[in-house]
């Protein structure tokens, strides 16, 4: 009978782990993928870098902004091809991840990226948007699991500011204060 009551009253060494333990810290994950977040840049003009309402972060775009490099600039078709372009909206993704990490202190109160709206700025004739904006997307999965997969729209243009090749914008779902 005293064995039962212990047993009830004091968890199994299975139940303190899995409950006291990280699946995946995102930030270490980052690193494992052999990237680096960069620092966080203030707006290049009269607007903040993301707006919360309740769990939801919407972000301003964010550029593709290495941590330890210059801004990456060109037109996608003509400066840099398709694979260049995927590798700029990686970067344009930790940017992002940067801002977060700087609102909510840890990567890991993402619950979900909910939307994400990417720019090409590419050539006329130029139509995959889609493989490029998926070097965000495929980081956002590599770094969050499910918690990445999210809605998304890419986007062609014949400009984007300070010739960036990718502008990118999410709403990710964060966890309650």
């Amino acid at each position: 009978m005293l064995a039962r009551k212990l047993q009830t009253c004091i968890p199994s060494v299975k139940q303190v782990f899995t409950t006291t333990r990280r699946m995946v810290h995102v930030e270490a994950k980052i690193a494992e993928l052999g990237f680096k977040l960069p620092a966080v840049n203030s707006p290049k003009g009269n607007y903040a870098l993301l707006s919360r309402t309740g769990n939801l972060i919407f972000t301003a775009g964010h550029l593709p902004q290495p941590a330890d490099g210059e801004l990456i600039t060109g037109k996608v078709g003509k400066d840099l091809d398709e694979e260049d372009g995927y590798k700029a909206a990686q970067f344009a993704a930790l940017s992002l991840l940067a801002t977060l990490k700087e609102e909510l202190g840890d990567l890991d109160k993402i619950e979900k990226v909910v939307k994400v709206v990417g720019f090409v700025n590419c050539v006329d004739g130029f139509t995959n948007q889609p493989k490029v904006i998926n070097g965000l997307s495929d980081l956002l999965g590599d770094v969050l699991g499910e918690k990445g997969k999210h809605a998304r729209s890419a986007v062609g243009t014949n400009a984007l500011p300070l010739n960036v090749p990718v502008e990118v914008e999410v709403v990710v779902q964060v966890k309650s204060d």
